[in-house]
């Protein structure tokens, strides 16, 4: 059964859409997406396969990834993690409790969503995430992470909700703390040695996918 085949029309996004009187007049804004496609790709060519998500949870995603393509699940909410460590003055600590911070197993891991929480890490954070992401990380297994190419205008992060494999909408929520550096192909590669980059696309909106895969 080929990727088209298991994905079954969308249920109702609870998540896609704000909730009450707003929900009529605003709609969350949708950029095409051409690394997320080569991402299912990966995960629908295993049996149950096993994702990781390290955004905070959005139903409507869970239900596509769980419902549609039969995924085991992993959320952590790297972002939730970093406000708190922002909150209580101890960011200092935060490469550490990265290091920590994943008890899955070396190479249980099919897919890894990564989405754009590389951005608002300080270099030493950013590489322990990243080893602990290539860790668990199977042999032949996808990274999809996004990055940024310009400055943003304010201090906030994003919640990418997949409308279907060539759609994602985006909606912004408070943060502590903004975008840090921003990154060059060659400082990207190099946060994951473990990994070589299969697919990168530069989106019209500044942001830069990127897929990598583990080596067999």
């Amino acid at each position: 059964m080929g990727l088209l085949d298991r994905l079954a029309p969308r249920k109702n996004e609870p998540d896609a859409r704000p909730q009450g009187a707003a929900a009529d007049a605003v709609e969350d804004p949708v950029f095409s997406t051409k690394a997320l496609r080569k991402f299912l790709s990966c995960l629908t060519s295993r049996e149950s396969p096993v994702l990781l998500d390290l955004g905070p949870v959005v139903g409507s995603n869970v239900s596509f990834f769980g419902e549609q393509l039969g995924c085991k699940i992993f959320v952590e909410d790297i972002f939730a993690d970093l406000d708190r460590h922002v909150r209580n003055n101890k960011l200092e600590e935060l490469p550490a409790f990265l290091k920590r911070r994943l008890t899955m197993a070396d190479g249980s891991v099919d897919g890894i969503l990564c989405w754009d929480v590389i951005d608002y890490l300080d270099r030493p954070a950013a590489q322990e995430l990243a080893a602990e992401l290539t860790r668990v990380l199977r042999p032949d297994g996808a990274l999809l992470g996004f990055f940024g190419t310009a400055a943003p205008r304010d201090t906030r992060y994003t919640k990418f909700i997949i409308v279907d494999e060539v759609n994602l909408k985006h909606r912004p929520y408070p943060a502590l703390r903004g975008r840090q550096a921003i990154l060059l192909n060659r400082d990207i590669i190099r946060l994951f040695p473990g990994l070589r980059v299969s697919d990168s696309f530069l989106l019209q909106n500044n942001l830069r996918e990127i897929l990598f895969r583990k080596p067999m």
